[in-house]
Protein backbone atom coordinates (compact mmCIF):
# COMPACT_ATOMS: atom_id res chain seq x y z
CA UNK A 1 0.00 0.00 0.00
CA UNK A 2 1.28 3.23 -0.91
CA UNK A 3 2.36 5.51 1.72
CA UNK A 4 0.14 8.53 2.85
CA UNK A 5 2.25 11.23 2.59
CA UNK A 6 1.70 14.71 4.79
CA UNK A 7 3.26 17.78 3.03
CA UNK A 8 5.68 20.53 4.16
CA UNK A 9 6.41 23.85 1.80
CA UNK A 10 9.68 26.03 2.90
CA UNK A 11 11.00 29.00 1.71
CA UNK A 12 15.15 29.50 1.93
CA UNK A 13 16.88 32.20 3.07
CA UNK A 14 20.70 32.75 3.08
CA UNK A 15 21.95 31.25 6.81
CA UNK A 16 23.30 34.10 8.77
CA UNK A 17 24.60 31.75 11.03
CA UNK A 18 27.49 30.64 9.41
CA UNK A 19 29.95 32.67 6.72
CA UNK A 20 29.48 31.16 3.94
CA UNK A 21 27.48 33.17 1.20
CA UNK A 22 25.64 29.73 -0.54
CA UNK A 23 24.54 28.69 2.10
CA UNK A 24 21.06 28.81 2.59
CA UNK A 25 18.60 28.11 5.83
CA UNK A 26 15.01 26.66 5.33
CA UNK A 27 11.77 28.04 6.89
CA UNK A 28 8.58 26.20 6.86
CA UNK A 29 5.39 28.00 5.39
CA UNK A 30 3.22 27.55 8.01
CA UNK A 31 -0.53 28.39 6.57
CA UNK A 32 -1.77 29.58 10.37
CA UNK A 33 -2.07 28.27 14.25
CA UNK A 34 -4.49 25.87 15.40
CA UNK A 35 -5.66 25.82 18.52
CA UNK A 36 -7.00 22.64 20.97
CA UNK A 37 -10.70 23.35 19.31
CA UNK A 38 -10.00 23.78 15.81
CA UNK A 39 -7.94 20.73 16.22
CA UNK A 40 -10.75 18.44 17.52
CA UNK A 41 -12.99 19.40 15.00
CA UNK A 42 -10.73 18.50 12.42
CA UNK A 43 -10.43 15.04 13.78
CA UNK A 44 -14.32 14.44 14.55
CA UNK A 45 -14.54 15.74 10.75
CA UNK A 46 -12.24 13.41 9.14
CA UNK A 47 -13.51 10.30 11.70
CA UNK A 48 -10.56 9.82 13.63
CA UNK A 49 -12.31 10.44 17.08
CA UNK A 50 -15.79 8.45 18.29
CA UNK A 51 -17.21 11.10 19.85
CA UNK A 52 -18.03 14.92 19.78
CA UNK A 53 -15.52 17.94 19.28
CA UNK A 54 -16.93 19.30 23.01
CA UNK A 55 -16.34 15.94 24.76
CA UNK A 56 -12.76 15.22 22.56
CA UNK A 57 -11.82 19.09 23.47
CA UNK A 58 -12.36 18.72 27.45
CA UNK A 59 -10.62 15.38 27.30
CA UNK A 60 -7.68 16.98 25.91
CA UNK A 61 -7.73 20.00 28.26
CA UNK A 62 -8.39 17.78 31.51
CA UNK A 63 -5.42 15.90 30.07
CA UNK A 64 -3.12 19.03 29.63
CA UNK A 65 -4.27 20.47 33.06
CA UNK A 66 -3.00 17.08 34.79
CA UNK A 67 -0.03 17.04 32.48
CA UNK A 68 1.32 20.90 33.56
CA UNK A 69 0.39 19.85 37.31
CA UNK A 70 2.94 16.31 37.23
CA UNK A 71 5.56 18.90 35.29
CA UNK A 72 5.39 21.29 38.06
CA UNK A 73 6.34 18.59 40.51
CA UNK A 74 9.20 17.47 38.59
CA UNK A 75 8.06 14.56 36.98
CA UNK A 76 9.20 14.22 33.33
CA UNK A 77 6.02 13.10 30.92
CA UNK A 78 6.57 10.93 27.49
CA UNK A 79 3.35 10.68 25.81
CA UNK A 80 5.31 9.13 22.37
CA UNK A 81 4.16 12.32 20.06
CA UNK A 82 6.60 14.42 22.52
CA UNK A 83 8.56 14.13 25.95
CA UNK A 84 8.38 17.09 28.42
CA UNK A 85 10.24 18.24 31.79
CA UNK A 86 10.97 20.92 34.12
CA UNK A 87 14.34 22.59 33.78
CA UNK A 88 16.29 25.42 36.06
CA UNK A 89 17.52 28.54 33.76
CA UNK A 90 20.76 30.92 34.71
CA UNK A 91 23.86 29.88 36.57
CA UNK A 92 24.22 29.24 40.30
CA UNK A 93 27.51 31.44 41.48
CA UNK A 94 28.15 28.72 44.36
CA UNK A 95 27.14 25.68 45.56
CA UNK A 96 25.34 26.82 48.42
CA UNK A 97 23.32 29.71 46.59
CA UNK A 98 19.72 29.31 47.06
CA UNK A 99 17.57 29.43 43.97
CA UNK A 100 16.43 33.28 43.29
CA UNK A 101 13.41 33.66 41.66
CA UNK A 102 14.71 37.30 40.67
CA UNK A 103 17.72 35.68 39.32
CA UNK A 104 16.96 32.07 38.04
CA UNK A 105 13.97 31.12 36.15
CA UNK A 106 11.87 27.75 35.61
CA UNK A 107 10.93 26.52 32.51
CA UNK A 108 9.56 23.12 30.59
CA UNK A 109 11.31 21.67 27.61
CA UNK A 110 9.40 19.85 25.02
CA UNK A 111 11.10 17.41 22.56
CA UNK A 112 9.74 15.24 19.79
CA UNK A 113 9.06 11.93 21.03
CA UNK A 114 9.21 8.32 19.57
CA UNK A 115 6.16 8.70 17.68
CA UNK A 116 6.58 12.01 15.86
CA UNK A 117 10.02 10.32 14.42
CA UNK A 118 8.31 7.30 13.51
CA UNK A 119 6.09 9.68 11.10
CA UNK A 120 9.11 12.00 9.44
CA UNK A 121 9.47 9.36 6.76
CA UNK A 122 6.15 9.88 5.23
CA UNK A 123 6.54 13.81 5.54
CA UNK A 124 7.28 15.34 1.90
CA UNK A 125 9.26 18.79 2.10
CA UNK A 126 8.70 20.75 -1.15
CA UNK A 127 10.97 23.66 -1.63
CA UNK A 128 8.80 26.55 -3.08
CA UNK A 129 12.03 28.14 -3.78
CA UNK A 130 14.26 31.44 -2.19
CA UNK A 131 11.90 33.48 0.04
CA UNK A 132 11.07 37.34 -0.06
CA UNK A 133 15.25 38.61 0.90
CA UNK A 134 13.61 41.02 3.09
CA UNK A 135 13.33 40.89 6.97
CA UNK A 136 14.68 37.71 8.31
CA UNK A 137 14.46 36.79 11.96
CA UNK A 138 16.14 33.49 12.63
CA UNK A 139 15.98 33.78 16.38
CA UNK A 140 15.60 35.62 19.43
CA UNK A 141 17.36 35.39 22.73
CA UNK A 142 16.01 36.82 26.19
CA UNK A 143 18.89 38.11 27.90
CA UNK A 144 17.52 37.20 31.76
CA UNK A 145 16.40 33.83 31.38
CA UNK A 146 18.60 33.32 28.19
CA UNK A 147 15.42 31.52 26.45
CA UNK A 148 15.49 31.18 23.02
CA UNK A 149 12.44 31.75 20.86
CA UNK A 150 10.20 31.55 24.09
CA UNK A 151 9.62 33.59 27.37
CA UNK A 152 10.61 37.23 27.18
CA UNK A 153 11.17 39.56 30.55
CA UNK A 154 9.69 42.83 30.38
CA UNK A 155 11.98 45.31 31.41
CA UNK A 156 15.15 43.04 30.09
CA UNK A 157 16.63 43.01 26.88
CA UNK A 158 15.99 40.86 23.92
CA UNK A 159 18.21 40.15 21.12
CA UNK A 160 17.11 39.36 17.41
CA UNK A 161 18.82 38.28 15.02
CA UNK A 162 18.30 37.80 11.61
CA UNK A 163 19.39 39.79 8.37
CA UNK A 164 17.74 43.47 7.07
CA UNK A 165 16.84 44.17 10.73
CA UNK A 166 18.02 47.46 11.13
CA UNK A 167 15.13 50.51 11.71
CA UNK A 168 15.63 52.99 9.71
CA UNK A 169 13.20 55.41 8.10
CA UNK A 170 11.08 58.38 8.67
CA UNK A 171 7.27 56.17 8.21
CA UNK A 172 5.61 55.95 12.10
CA UNK A 173 4.92 52.81 11.37
CA UNK A 174 8.62 51.99 11.71
CA UNK A 175 10.00 50.57 14.42
CA UNK A 176 9.77 47.23 16.85
CA UNK A 177 6.32 45.98 18.13
CA UNK A 178 5.10 43.08 20.66
CA UNK A 179 1.28 42.38 19.48
CA UNK A 180 -0.78 40.46 21.89
CA UNK A 181 -3.58 38.02 21.07
CA UNK A 182 -6.22 40.41 20.88
CA UNK A 183 -4.36 42.62 18.37
CA UNK A 184 -3.33 45.44 20.34
CA UNK A 185 0.35 46.42 19.70
CA UNK A 186 3.20 47.74 22.10
CA UNK A 187 6.03 49.41 20.80
CA UNK A 188 9.30 49.67 21.79
CA UNK A 189 10.82 53.22 22.28
CA UNK A 190 13.46 54.10 19.61
CA UNK A 191 15.61 55.61 22.84
CA UNK A 192 15.41 51.80 23.83
CA UNK A 193 17.08 50.43 20.75
CA UNK A 194 20.22 49.75 22.16
CA UNK A 195 21.58 48.28 19.15
CA UNK A 196 20.64 48.74 15.85
CA UNK A 197 22.42 46.43 12.96
CA UNK A 198 21.03 44.60 10.02
CA UNK A 199 21.84 41.15 11.40
CA UNK A 200 21.15 42.07 15.32
CA UNK A 201 18.67 43.80 17.32
CA UNK A 202 18.98 44.48 21.10
CA UNK A 203 16.04 46.01 22.31
CA UNK A 204 14.17 46.67 26.15
CA UNK A 205 11.63 44.91 26.60
CA UNK A 206 8.43 47.28 26.94
CA UNK A 207 6.45 46.88 30.43
CA UNK A 208 4.02 43.75 28.59
CA UNK A 209 1.48 42.35 31.03
CA UNK A 210 1.72 38.47 31.21
CA UNK A 211 0.55 36.61 27.97
CA UNK A 212 1.45 35.46 24.88
CA UNK A 213 2.82 38.06 21.95
CA UNK A 214 4.04 38.27 18.36
CA UNK A 215 7.54 40.39 17.73
CA UNK A 216 6.34 42.39 14.68
CA UNK A 217 9.59 44.40 12.72
CA UNK A 218 8.86 47.41 10.19
CA UNK A 219 11.56 49.46 8.56
CA UNK A 220 12.33 50.86 5.49
CA UNK A 221 16.41 50.03 5.64
CA UNK A 222 17.23 48.35 2.18
CA UNK A 223 20.85 48.15 2.59
CA UNK A 224 21.72 50.85 0.20
CA UNK A 225 21.72 54.89 0.75
CA UNK A 226 17.99 55.32 -0.25
CA UNK A 227 15.88 53.73 1.99
CA UNK A 228 12.68 52.16 1.18
CA UNK A 229 9.74 54.12 0.00
CA UNK A 230 7.31 51.81 2.23
CA UNK A 231 8.33 50.04 5.12
CA UNK A 232 8.59 46.63 5.35
CA UNK A 233 6.92 44.07 7.86
CA UNK A 234 7.97 40.72 9.12
CA UNK A 235 5.99 39.13 12.30
CA UNK A 236 7.72 36.59 13.95
CA UNK A 237 5.93 33.04 13.75
CA UNK A 238 7.36 31.84 17.31
CA UNK A 239 5.20 32.55 19.99
CA UNK A 240 6.46 34.84 22.75
CA UNK A 241 5.51 34.65 26.28
CA UNK A 242 5.33 37.17 29.42
CA UNK A 243 4.56 35.06 32.73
Amino acid sequence: MENVFHKIKVNLYENFLTENPDDFSAKVISERTLTTREICKIAVNRGNAPSSAEAMEHNVMLFLKEMAYQLMDGYGVNTGYFTANAQVRVVFNNRNEAFNPNKHSVLFRFNQGALMRKEVPNIRVQVMGVGDTGIVISHVVDSKTGSVNDLITPGGALKIKGGKLKIAGEQPEVGVFFEDDDGNSTQVDLRDIIVNKPAELIVHIPPLTPGTYRLAIRTQFSGSSAPLKYARTNVYEKILTVE
